[in-house]
């Protein structure tokens, strides 16, 4: 299956099924338990240009607009996406640059022009990791800020069973695959955390932090008998990294 065939397939899940997930996983959520209220990736981010990978329906953009963010832009590969951005930020008093495109394309986003890029559970979605991070990274200006999350794929290899966690496949099998939202098909690709964090350093990143540990505040406040905090206690479901560009 080449990229162009992956992105119509994923294109067609967030045009039809981008709504239903509205501010799960927008800032200040970071991922699954873990929040930016308590680790500050951002900083102070008054005055500063940022740009958000896959922006969805804008609320995250919006969390850094009220914070004073100097500029708001946002790319995402759904037109519809964009469309309800815009119209949800100009119902709260803000506005951003949108553009519509795959991550992985030339589409006019100023080169050394951004204090701060970031996504929030959508660089798992690219076709090619290397050359999304290589975009990210001449998009920022020296010393710039990349932050984003995503699932971690040691959570999709483990299974519950008979009150045991159990491995069903192998963390380093990378293949590609299918699965369904409500109907809606969609492919991603699996990668080991080290995929990432290599290619973060070939693009000319370091990495400042990485968390994987969910936020005890945010546990302490659930049900601990849910299996979703259980399984969340023992197993990583999500990783965040901060990088700068060297």
């Amino acid at each position: 299956m080449n990229k162009n065939t992956i992105h119509e397939i994923n294109t067609a899940l967030w045009d039809e099924k981008g709504s239903d997930v509205i501010g799960v996983t927008a800032l200040p959520t970071l991922g699954a338990f873990i929040s930016e209220e308590n680790h500050h990736l951002f900083d102070d981010v008054s005055g500063k240009k940022v740009l958000e990978i896959g922006c969805g329906r804008g609320h995250s953009l919006q969390y850094l607009g009220e914070r004073k963010a100097a500029e708001l832009w946002g790319l995402d590969i759904s037109e519809k996406q964009i469309e309800q951005t815009k119209q949800y930020l100009i119902e709260c008093g803000l506005s951003a640059k949108l553009i519509c495109s795959p991550m992985e394309e030339e589409c006019g986003i100023p080169k050394e022009y951004f204090d701060i890029v970031y996504a929030i559970y959508a660089i798992g979605w690219t076709t090619d990791l290397d050359v999304t991070f290589s975009r990210i990274a001449s998009y920022l200006k020296k010393g710039g800020v990349f932050v984003f999350s995503w699932s971690h794929q040691i959570h999709k290899c483990v299974v519950a069973e008979n009150d045991r966690y159990v491995f069903r496949k192998s963390y380093f099998d990378e293949s590609w695959y299918s699965d369904s939202l409500d109907g809606e098909v969609f492919t991603l690709s699996n990668r080991m955390v080290s995929t990432y964090v290599n290619a973060l350093a070939k693009a000319g990143f370091f990495i400042e932090q990485m968390i994987e540990k969910p936020d005890e505040k945010i546990l302490q406040s659930c049900d601990e008998n849910n299996e979703s905090v259980k399984r969340v206690r023992m197993i990583p479901k999500v990783f965040v990294i901060k990088a700068r560009k060297l």
